[in-house]
């Protein structure tokens, strides 16, 4: 099925009848985000993985439909995970595929590391702004591979285990991944500039389960040292910390009351700080977070920064709770500086938003209910934020975003006491 594609003439929507704030607990899911790039990296060993308590969501479907096109046997059970690569099929990454989401572009490296050739189409995914592939080029030519590009395909070939310095011009969580993959089997590499994320981290802690040498995680310079063959095992994915976030947004912006379980506090410390200084009151332990809200909070600046500032993957959801703040806020994006589709989406819902000079100014009131569209995940998770806070009824379009960054999302707000529910919609059918 295309990206976003519904049953002929049938369109799903979400219905939300705002104005309910959200109260009671959760366990949060494991990252969508560190799970993908694990995925990839299970294609480097020939020996048995188990992943333990894995999203069940359209992305990592997706992803798990393209392993299976290279040569992944792989069974659930339950929320368990089980794969194994016993030989490389393919090579090749169809566009059908790849273009469906851009994390899968990341098995090129896993590929090259363990066949000696990739051949991946261009990525696709969501669609906010122009996201370039150069890093990971760069990475692979400074590890000694040979690239190329033609007709919208990425090549790649090595006639030795890949190793060097990468340095790269910017931190990049894709470049690093693809940069690590590359190497982990046999090669060696010192990557400087490196990301931090949390997800990079959890990477390189499953490659040294598997068996690589990884030093200087969470740290801009890290060193690889991969292994002739790598080994199989069992892990378990770090929690989501976006998915934490943005019920933890939701419940900010409904003046609710939150309990989040199974969480990674000291990765959502630059979202803490702005909710306890928008005047919230928060308690934190080892693996929870216990949140209430102010009826009147304060306003805020939001500059979405590589971690451990401010992610950039919240940024779209910050704004959609600041445009429930009464005064002036502001929001920039350092990442993806043109993140804004939510924009003219929250406005038809009232927000009162400015852009200008990629500086978004939002003016905080009471939102009323409207007909809006998600256009990529994380501003579908904004709309979602902003119906549940608003006066009236909303209904969203764009399911199919929600579901590849949310995992149950209807029934966990229903817990919460939010007044939502999926419902079918006929829509014309347009003349190709």
């Amino acid at each position: 099925m295309r990206e976003g594609a519904e049953s002929v003439g049938v369109s799903r929507v979400l219905h939300v009848e705002g104005g309910t704030p959200l109260k009671g607990e959760l366990r949060v899911y494991p990252a969508k985000n560190a799970a993908l790039p694990i995925l990839a990296a299970s294609l480097l060993t020939p020996e048995p993985i188990t992943l333990v308590e894995v999203p069940r969501l359209r992305d990592v479907e997706v992803m798990l439909e393209l392993l299976a096109h290279l040569g992944t046997q792989y069974a659930w059970e339950g929320r368990t995970l089980h794969l194994q690569t016993p030989e490389i099929k393919s090579t090749h990454a169809p566009y059908e595929l790849v273009g469906q989401m851009r994390a899968s572009f990341i098995v090129w490296g896993a590929l090259l590391a363990r066949a000696g050739e990739g051949h991946v189409s261009m990525p696709g995914g969501c669609a906010f702004g122009f996201r370039p592939v150069d890093q990971h080029i760069k990475a692979l030519e400074a590890l000694g591979a040979e690239v190329w590009e033609e007709d919208g395909t990425f090549h790649a070939r090595r006639t030795r285990p890949l190793s060097g310095r990468v340095v790269f011009d910017l931190p990049t969580v894709g470049g690093t991944e693809q940069a690590m993959l590359a190497v982990a089997l046999g090669g060696e590499a010192t990557l400087v500039q490196a990301a931090v994320e949390p997800e990079v981290v959890d990477l390189g802690h499953f490659l040294a389960l598997l068996g690589a040498e990884v030093e200087g995680l969470g740290s801009p310079i890290v060193r690889i040292k991969g292994a002739p063959r790598l080994k199989g095992g069992t892990y378990r994915i770090i929690p989501d910390r976006i998915e934490a976030g943005t019920y933890l947004l939701a419940a900010a912006a409904t003046r609710g009351s939150l309990t989040l379980e199974g969480v990674r506090p000291d990765h959502l410390d630059a979202l803490l700080d702005k909710l306890w200084r928008s005047g919230h009151r928060l308690e934190v332990g080892e693996d929870w977070i216990r949140f209430r809200a102010t009826p009147d909070p304060a306003p805020f600046h939001v500059e979405a920064r590589e971690y451990p500032g401010f992610p950039t993957d919240l940024q779209p959801i910050a704004t959609a709770y600041l445009a429930t703040v009464p005064g002036q806020s502001t929001v920039v994006d350092r990442i993806y500086p043109d993140r804004f589709t939510h924009v003219g989406e929250l406005a038809r819902m009232g927000a009162e938003l400015y852009l200008r000079d990629r500086i978004l100014t939002v003016q905080g009131k009471r939102l009323h209910g409207a007909q809006v569209k998600a256009l990529d995940i994380r501003a579908g998770g904004a709309l979602v934020v902003a119906a549940l806070s608003a006066e009236g009824a909303s209904e969203i379009e764009g399911v199919y975003f929600l579901e590849r960054g949310y995992e149950h999302l209807t029934e966990r707000l229903q817990t919460l006491g939010a007044r939502v529910h999926l419902r079918e919609s006929p829509v014309a059918l347009a003349a190709d």
